[in-house]
C-alpha cells in the first residue's frame, strides 16, 4: 500500500487551489461532477453483472424538484418490463438537493444485457448496461482476478539473500506479490504498530485461492480456470514456506520505503507515514501469521487432493503450518506490538485452528478453536457489534470487517458439541441482524455497510461512539484511511456465508433470507459502479473506472481500486469523496490493492455456490 508524504499532512497549503475547490465540487454533486456537463437525473447501476435471480436495483438521483417518475427495463435493446420509481426519503450527507428513487427490476431474470431507463420532470436518462448471467460475479470477474494475482507476482532476485533488520542474517524472502500497483514492498500485514487495524494481506490472498480451490474445484474447472487458481494459491504459498524463520515465526515485511531515497529493502517493520524501520518484523496471529498458517494448512490439503503442488511438498505446508502455529501459541503476545491479544488476534487464530483441524483432525486444534470462537462469542455487545479490546472500542475495519463472522461460520464446520455450535450460530445472527438494523437506522440510499466506531485524537479515544458510513479519518494509526472495497467484499461474504446457518431455511436469492440477500448484493454494487460517481472500481470492467495516478501506480485489469470515502476534512468520515487532486494522496481511492480483488474473488466463489 503506497503512503502519502509526510508534507501533505503538515502543510495544507502545499496542496493547490484547484484541488480544494475539485474535492468541493466531488463532495457537493459526486455524479454530476464526474462527467463534463452536469444533468439533473442520473441512474446508477452495477455495471459489471447480476445474478439471473438475485436482487437487481437501479438507484436514480435527480437534482430537480421532486416528482414522480417511471422507468422501463431494455433487455438487448428491446422492452422487458416497465413501472413507477420508488421515491427514498430525503438524504442530503452526500450532496444538498439530491433526490433519489429506485427501480427494481428483480423480477427480470433472462440472461442479457440490461439498461434502465428512467423519466423524471420532464428530464431523461439511461444506466450503463448490466449483463445478468448465472453464478454471475464468479462468471464475469474470475478470469481477470486470477490474472492480476499472476501480473502481481514479484520476482526481484534481490529478495533471494536480505537483510534481517539490525542483524547480519541473511533470509531468500523471494516470491509473493506485489502488494499494490505503486508498492513492491510485501506484507503480511502492514499496521502492526497501529494494532486494531492489521490487515491481512499476502497470506489472506493464498488462503483465498487455496480454499476457494478446494471447496469449489467444479466452478473453476467449468471455466478453465483450475490450473490456474492452483498455481497461483501454490505460489503464494511457497512464499510463505521462505518467509517462516527457523525460530517458528513469519516475517512481517519485505520493504524499501516504498522504493524511495535508495532505502536498503530488507525483512523488517515499519512505522507510521515516514516508514520508520523496526524490530517489529515477527507475525503475531493478528500481523498476518495467523492467516497464513490457515492458507499453508488450506495448500496442504489443495496439493493432497489435485495430486500437484508448487516448489515445496503438501507435507511441507502442512509441517510449516504446525510449527509456526506451536511457537505462536508460546510466544504471541511478545509480537504483539502493545503485548496485549485482540479481537483480530482471536479470528485469525480462530482461522488457522480450523484450517488445521480440517488438515490433521488433530484434537489439540479443535480445542484451540473452540478457545479462540469462546473468545469471539464473548467479544459480542448487547447491541450486536463487537469489542476489539479488553475494554469498550467497537471492533471496525477498513479491510475485513466481515472475517470476526466469517471465522465462526468456517469453525462451526469442525464443531461437533451442539452448545458450542448454538452458540456460535447465535453470535453469526446476532451480528447480522444488527448490521442490518445500523444500515437502516438512517436513510441509506445505496444501503452502503455502515459501522460503528469510536474516534481517536493525541493518544485518547473519544468517549462517544459513533456510527457512519465510512471508516474514521481520526484513527489509532495517525494517518491511514483509505476506500473501502475490501471490507464491503468480506460484509457481502459474511452476510451470504453467516446468513445460510442463521436461517437455513431461507429461500432467498444466495441461500439467505432477502434482507441479507439484498445486503450483500448491494455491497458488490457500490464496488461495481452502483455508486454515487458512476465508478466501477474493477479495472477494466464497467462504463467508467478510476483514473490513472502517480501515487497509485500502473492500473491492470482485474485490480480493484480503494474506492470511495468520507469528505477528507471530516474526522468522522461524514460526507463522501472520491479521488480529488490529482495529488500524491490518489492513492487513497484509485490504487489497487491486493486484499480488495481477494475478497472480491472469495465473493464471487460463495455467491455461486
Amino acid at each position: 500500500m503506497r503512503y502519502p508524504s509526510p508534507a501533505a499532512f503538515k502543510n495544507p497549503l502545499s496542496v493547490p487551489l484547484l484541488t480544494l475547490l475539485l474535492s468541493s465540487l466531488f463532495a457537493l454533486a459526486p455524479a454530476q461532477a464526474a462527467e463534463s456537463t452536469a444533468a439533473l437525473i442520473s441512474v446508477q447501476v452495477n455495471q459489471v453483472t447480476l445474478e439471473a435471480h438475485g436482487p437487481k436495483k437501479a438507484i436514480v438521483e435527480y437534482l430537480g424538484q421532486q416528482s414522480g417518475g417511471s422507468y422501463r427495463v431494455m433487455r438487448d435493446g428491446k422492452e422487458t418490463s416497465k413501472g413507477q420509481l420508488v421515491a427514498l426519503p430525503g438524504f442530503d450527507e452526500w450532496g444538498a438537493g439530491k433526490h433519489y428513487f429506485v427501480a427494481d427490476f428483480s423480477q427480470d431474470s433472462e440472461a442479457g444485457s440490461y439498461v434502465i431507463e428512467a423519466e423524471l420532470g420532464g428530464e431523461k436518462a439511461a444506466s450503463a448496461p448490466v449483463v445478468v448471467q448465472e453464478n454471475a460475479l464468479f462468471n464475469a470477474t474470475a478470469s481477470s482476478l486470477l490474472a492480476y494475482f499472476h501480473s502481481s507476482r514479484n520476482t526481484n532476485p534481490k529478495d533471494r539473500h536480505l537483510r534481517i533488520y539490525d542483524s547480519q542474517r541473511y533470509a531468500d524472502v523471494w516470491g509473493g506479490w506485489n502488494d499494490a500497483g505503486g508498492d513492491e514492498g510485501k506484507y503480511l500485514s502492514h499496521l502492526s504498530y497501529a494494532n486494531f487495524f492489521n490487515p491481512q494481506q499476502a497470506s489472506m490472498v493464498t488462503w483465498v485461492l487455496a480454499k476457494t480451490a478446494t471447496t469449489a474445484p467444479q466452478l473453476y474447472r467449468n471455466a478453465g480456470l483450475e490450473g490456474k487458481v492452483r498455481d497461483e494459491a501454490f505460489w503464494g504459498a511457497d512464499y510463505l514456506h521462505r518467509i517462516l524463520d527457523r525460530q517458528g515465526y513469519f516475517y512481517t515485511t519485505v520493504f524499501d520505503k516504498w522504493g524511495t531515497d535508495n532505502a536498503e529493502r530488507m525483512v523488517t517493520g515499519f512505522e507510521g507515514l515516514d516508514g520508520k524501520y523496526s524490530k517489529s518484523y515477527k507475525s503475531a496471529f493478528r500481523a498476518g501469521g495467523g492467516m497464513a498458517i490457515a492458507a499453508l494448512a488450506r495448500a496442504s490439503i489443495l496439493a493432497k487432493s489435485s495430486g500437484v503442488h508448487g516448489e515445496f511438498s503438501a507435507a511441507s505446508y502442512l509441517a510449516d503450518a504446525k510449527r509456526a502455529f506451536d511457537h505462536l501459541q508460546v510466544h504471541n503476545l511478545e509480537y504483539c506490538y502493545d503485548g496485549k491479544e485482540n479481537i483480530i488476534d482471536d479470528y485469525t487464530a480462530l482461522m488457522a485452528a480450523t484450517e488445521l483441524y480440517h488438515a490433521t483432525h488433530e484434537r489439540k486444534y479443535l480445542a484451540a478453536a473452540r478457545l479462540r470462537a469462546s473468545n469471539l462469542t464473548g467479544r459480542l455487545t448487547a447491541d450486536g457489534w463487537f469489542i476489539s479490546d479488553n475494554g469498550s472500542r467497537p471492533y471496525y475495519h477498513g479491510v475485513e470487517a466481515g472475517l470476526p463472522i466469517l471465522s465462526l461460520v468456517y469453525y462451526r464446520e469442525i464443531e461437533t458439541d451442539a452448545a458450542r455450535i448454538a452458540r456460535a450460530q447465535k453470535t453469526i445472527a446476532t451480528a447480522l441482524d444488527a448490521q442490518l438494523r445500523l444500515d437502516s437506522k438512517v436513510v441509506n440510499p445505496y444501503n452502503y455497510a455502515r459501522q460503528t466506531f469510536r474516534t481517536y485524537d493525541k493518544g485518547q479515544l473519544s468517549k462517544d461512539v459513533y456510527e457512519g458510513f465510512f471508516m474514521p479519518h481520526d484513527n489509532e494509526t495517525g494517518y491511514w484511511w483509505q476506500g473501502e472495497s475490501a471490507r464491503l467484499s468480506s460484509l457481502s461474504t459474511a452476510a451470504i456465508l453467516g446468513g445460510r446457518i442463521a436461517a437455513p431455511q431461507a429461500q432467498g436469492a444466495f441461500g439467505v433470507s432477502p434482507g441479507l440477500a439484498e445486503f450483500a448484493q448491494n455491497q458488490v454494487d457500490w464496488t461495481l459502479g452502483r455508486n454515487p460517481y458512476g465508478m466501477s472500481m474493477l479495472h477494466g470492467f464497467g462504463v467508467r473506472n478510476p483514473p490513472d495516478a502517480e501515487s497509485a501506480g500502473p492500473m491492470t485489469k482485474g485490480g480493484v481500486s480503494n474506492g470511495i470515502t468520507g469528505a477528507t476534512d471530516s474526522s468522522t468520515a461524514r460526507g463522501i469523496v472520491f479521488a480529488p487532486g490529482p495529488d500524491e494522496n490518489q492513492w487513497r481511492w484509485v490504487e489497487q490493492w491486493l486484499p480488495h480483488s481477494a475478497w472480491l474473488l472469495l465473493n464471487a466463489v460463495t455467491m455461486a455456490q
